[in-house]
């Protein structure tokens, strides 16, 4: 008689890089969760992803080779502009347009500031490294004047011999005609079948000269750096052992294989943040909010975003230190506050904090580690948030005292506080700043928050939630099983997406739904060949359109969701219908966003298709919520909150023993590996079925 064999596990991996902690989920396929933070590796980030592997198969016997999933999200895109390490470009223009990218737009954000800063991105492609070639395109996309090809071959030979790595190809009109690219990339891989080569025609083929100069030069910048970096991973993986694909969290919140994410690194700007906003959404869908606010705080950034529906809202366009990129990204209000973030005293005798971070290196004064500036962390430690034996599950032993010290010396006795006393208004000072993030992303939209949950995110989230909730009005917080790594989870929660755009010059009552049919069967067909590649059965992708609408005359288009029924397929009412629902979906959301909509004529300016699917079918973000044994009461200590007069008893809370069901009254503390949740008083919070604690704010509060 043979003995049955034990089926072999299969495991998902997510593996989100921060600046402070690399976070790691492992998810079985019996739905079982595993969590750990790493500190991450500045030198050399993918090195943080070796060494949650070597964790996994050490601490969780998880065979490399029985990982049939991993997913990255990840900031190299972002950092390598921040820092300025990208690749050394080439760009070439159509004759008389060299200098674009340097001009701009004449929009300035800081108009009052005595020293004005260039707004335009020059130093992606210095004066010497631009170039321009004859050959024209008309406006409507026929061609004026032939190309230059042998100018194209010399400009790119010079370029090549300046030490280029990449050549971004920008020529005018090329979204209504890509001819004239097309041959110029030819013409360059032909010459220099190693170099790099970015079109504006496929990274993005609409309308506005600089703007689509700008974001094809980004993505030459980028595409050295970002094949390197994904090749290298893939090469480290494959040698310890795992066989899996290696998926990429893109910037609109889906992700596609590190194959097609090497194609085009502009769409991982915002990589990591848009994992944490996918994993909120799922957080808040699970506890019956389809409306919520999400802020991911961090050591260094709070990053806020907001879900309509039970989908992140996403941003046609995206700021990256402090420059325009046209890229769809979910839309991210990330500002300098968490847990590092400095508390000082500026001219005006004033407590300020942030936007500078102690980060993790030295770290707060309480690491131990050499820092002596005050943080967010420190005053937390002094209020009596934080037990310092037992913070990221007691891997890292704080020294309270000095925070003390550090507060003391650098806020109190300036300030002629106590200790205390400025540890709270720290406190006051962040949130304050952070309570103003969430407004910029909710009312500048006519969206009022106190309808929507909060869901907070990361190792700060929970500790500052419900202070912000009462702040904003805002009646329920919504504080997921892992907050701590929801970013990681959000990978594994996120589904494949592709996305295709093209430019659509028509008015509103000239254009056919058989025009909108044929563009979108073009656009389906591009997306359609990048899922083939991603290995996905084309039933179960789910297709959505949009389109971008503006008045005649407007300068900023407002993205319209479009029906494919009503676009010349199976109609469901007269052909019109679906241009006359797109007016009334521009109206509305033009009255919503800027208080009025106007009868004037209307315009396309592009459309959108958006393939999606779900990489592993439909799951929930965790595995089955089964509290550990044991009393979850841990005993008792005096917190300070806004809402109590000095210290009051808070108590203590393990958060993996509390049962479904259980309802507890602040002043609480309910502690876990990956954070710590403050319940301040007036508020309670009840622990629902799958393990989120779910907190409503009372009259009291």
């Amino acid at each position: 008689m043979t003995q049955a064999r034990t089926p072999l596990l299969r495991f998902e991996v997510g593996v989100d890089i921060g600046g402070t902690f690399t976070d790691v989920v492992c998810r079985s396929d019996s739905g079982e969760v595993r969590l750990v933070k790493i500190p991450t590796t500045r030198a050399n980030p993918s090195a943080g992803v070796l060494h949650a592997v070597q964790h996994m198969a050490r601490e969780w016997n998880v065979a490399p080779a029985s990982i049939t999933r991993f997913v990255h999200g990840t900031t190299v895109a972002t950092n390598a502009v921040l820092e300025r390490k990208g690749a050394k470009i080439g760009l070439i223009c159509t004759e008389g347009f060299r200098d674009t990218l340097e001009i701009g737009r004449q929009n300035r954000h800081a108009v009052y500031s005595v020293l004005l800063r260039p707004e335009t991105p020059a130093f992606l492609a210095p004066g010497a490294l631009r170039r321009e070639v004859a050959g024209r395109m008309s406006a409507d996309g026929t061609e004026l004047t032939a190309l230059d090809e042998a100018a194209v071959r010399r400009e790119a030979d010079e370029l090549v011999t300046a030490g280029v790595r990449a050549i971004a190809v920008s020529f005018l009109f090329s979204y209504l005609n890509p001819a004239h690219e097309r041959r110029a990339a030819e013409i360059i891989r032909a010459a220099h079948p190693s170099l790099m080569v970015s079109l504006s025609c496929e990274v993005d083929p609409a309308f506005r000269e600089y703007e689509r100069t700008c974001i094809t030069a980004f993505d030459a910048y980028l595409k050295p750096v970002i094949d390197r970096y994904l090749e290298d991973m893939e090469r480290d993986l494959e040698a310890v052992g795992v066989g899996s694909t290696l998926q990429i969290m893109q910037s609109r919140g889906g992700v596609a294989s590190s194959r097609i994410a090497r194609r085009r690194p502009v769409r991982l700007f915002l990589s990591g943040p848009a994992a944490g906003v996918i994993g909120g959404s799922m957080a808040g869908l699970a506890a019956g909010f389809d409306d919520v606010i999400t802020i991911d705080i961090g050591g260094t950034s709070a990053d806020i975003a907001l879900v309509s529906g039970g989908r992140p809202m996403i941003a046609a366009e995206g700021m990256l230190d402090g420059y325009a990129v046209r890229v769809p990204m979910v839309d991210v209000n990330a500002i300098g506050a968490g847990g590092g973030s400095i508390a000082w005293i500026d001219g005006a005798k004033s407590l300020r904090v942030g936007p500078a971070s102690a980060g993790s290196e030295p770290g707060p004064a309480c690491y131990a580690r050499g820092g002596e500036q005050p943080t967010v962390t420190d005053a937390s430690i002094v209020l009596g948030y934080l037990d310092p034996a037992y913070f990221a599950g007691g891997s890292l032993k704080l020294q309270p005292e000095l925070s003390r010290q550090a507060i003391e010396r650098k806020v109190a006795v300036p300030l002629g506080l106590t200790v205390e006393q400025a540890a709270l208004g720290i406190h006051r000072v962040v949130n304050a700043n952070m309570a103003e993030g969430i407004r910029f992303v909710s009312i500048k939209r006519g969206i009022d928050p106190r309808r929507f949950g909060l869901v907070p995110l990361g190792g700060g989230g929970p500790v500052h939630a419900t202070a912000l909730a009462r702040d904003l009005g805002m009646q329920k917080v919504v504080v997921p099983l892992h907050p701590g790594v929801l970013s990681a989870s959000g990978l594994l929660a996120a589904p494949v997406e592709h996305e295709a755009a093209v430019a659509f010059h028509a008015r509103l009552e000239q254009a056919t739904p058989d025009d909108l049919a044929r563009a979108f069967a073009a656009l389906d067909r591009q997306c359609a060949t990048l899922m083939q590649v991603e290995n996905i059965d084309p039933g179960k992708v789910e297709v959505r359109y949009y389109a971008d609408v503006c008045y005649v005359g407007q300068s900023h288009h407002i993205e319209v969701p479009v029906s494919m029924q009503d676009a010349g397929g199976e109609a469901t009412g007269e052909p019109a219908d679906v241009i006359a629902r797109i007016r009334a979906g521009f109206h509305e959301a033009h009255d919503r966003i800027y208080g009025h909509s106007a009868g004037g004529p209307m315009t396309f300016v592009n459309l959108r298709a958006v393939h999606q699917a779900q990489a592993t079918g439909e799951r929930p973000l965790e595995g089955e919520y089964r509290p550990a044994a044991g009393e979850p009461l841990k005993g008792r200590r005096p917190i300070m909150t806004e809402l109590s007069n000095g210290f009051v008893e808070a108590n203590v809370y393990e958060r993996s023993r509390i049962m479904p069901g259980t309802t507890i009254a602040g002043p609480a503390i309910i502690e876990q590996a990956d954070t710590t949740t403050v319940i301040e008083p007036g508020w309670t919070a009840t622990v629902d079925a799958v393990g989120n604690l779910v907190m409503t704010q009372g009259e009291a509060a």
